[in-house]
């Protein structure tokens, strides 16, 4: 199947998520989808079977939170790997008016955004796997019930390309993936070699270049912002930092004109020291993280990186429960489902 194919192939799925109805969506999904596709959610769904478990245990309690659910996609890309697989991967937001308690995550009665980034691997005409996450910790901010360190980076709804393009790109991209991989070698050869400047950043970024990290470490603006508000605090925090080959890990890529995908599970592997990161002790512990990737070049650089990683997963790892400690900080709030006034009515 072709990029413009594939991307067809998930059309439907895509259109009826606009305005997710849960009768309409079940059998579109059954028909996309093996009975048994191997689906990798984040924490806490974790790794289900099949399209039923995918929006019975997922997609309809999010939608019985958000009753006006919609899916806004506003990058997808779409190819074969390297390694010959096919995949589809989308980044977008999931909006609606927050009305009741999702994952205990209390209500906020307003309008409220959930990043997404999903990809889909597609073999003989159906989706056999899927590696998704969901950016649960953002919705938590929405909410005023983040429970953990506050984020260093800027809190704010992910917005499209700047280009506009995230939606309709085609055409060959070997060299926006050839720099991306480039630009992670480099980054990889810190801290062996102990002067930064080994990373090469200017090489790689735009001098404006947006790093739109997950809710928990936040956005950054320029190299000096990567650099405070992720870069330094994350190598810190875990500087023996390994990936793809030198972990033993896969990364699947798909690249088309100047974007770039990239997803894996996991495809980090890291030992959390030193002073520890965002909040977490240092438990001198091996972790995995799984980081689902899109990247926009101009002008030969980097000029938008839209990263998602399962916090939620990695605190897990290290013994936190972030939902029962959410849980804890909320005992007082109300948790049940708001009804809102029309407007209409006299006060």
């Amino acid at each position: 199947m072709t990029s413009k194919e594939l991307k067809s192939f998930l059309a439907s799925f895509r259109k009826a998520a606009e305005n997710f109805d849960p009768a309409v969506m079940r059998p579109i999904m059954d028909d996309l989808f093996v009975h048994d596709a191997t689906l990798h959610l984040c924490h806490p769904f974790g790794t289900v079977r099949g399209p039923d478990a995918l929006l019975d245990d997922c997609l309809i309690p999010l939608h019985q939170a958000m009753p006006d659910l919609e899916r806004r996609d506003m990058i997808l890309l779409a190819g074969t790997t390297p390694e010959g697989q096919k995949w589809v991967g989308a980044m977008g937001q999931y909006m609606g008016t927050f009305l009741a308690p999702f994952l205990d995550i209390p209500p906020s009665g307003g309008l409220a955004h959930m990043r997404y980034h999903e990809f889909f691997r597609i073999e003989d005409g159906k989706v056999t796997e899927m590696q998704a996450i969901w950016d649960i910790p953002e919705l938590m901010m929405h909410a005023g019930a983040w429970p953990m360190a506050p984020q260093l980076g800027t809190y704010l709804c992910t917005p499209a390309p700047m280009s506009g393009d995230g939606l309709h790109q085609s055409g060959e991209g070997q060299d926006t993936m050839e720099h991306v991989i480039a630009m992670l070698e480099d980054l990889c050869r810190y801290p062996a070699d102990p002067d930064p400047k080994v990373m090469n950043l200017e090489k790689y970024w735009h001098p404006r270049f947006n790093w739109y990290g997950p809710a928990g470490i936040g956005t950054a603006r320029g190299i000096s912002g990567f650099r405070n508000w992720h870069q330094i605090p994350f190598l810190r925090a875990m500087p023996d930092r390994k990936l793809d080959a030198m972990g033993d890990l896969l990364s699947h890529w798909v690249a088309e004109g100047n974007y770039v995908c990239e997803t894996g599970w996991p495809n980090m592997r890291l030992t959390l020291s030193n002073d520890g990161w965002m909040g977490i002790a240092p438990a001198g512990k091996e972790v995995l993280l799984r980081s689902l990737d899109f990247w926009r070049m101009e002008d030969g650089l980097i000029r938008e990186n839209w990263v998602l990683v399962d916090l939620l997963d990695l605190y897990a790892q290290v013994g936190i429960d972030v939902l029962a400690r959410m849980g804890e900080f909320n005992k007082a709030r109300n948790l049940g489902a708001i009804t809102l006034p029309d407007g209409l009515s006299k006060n």
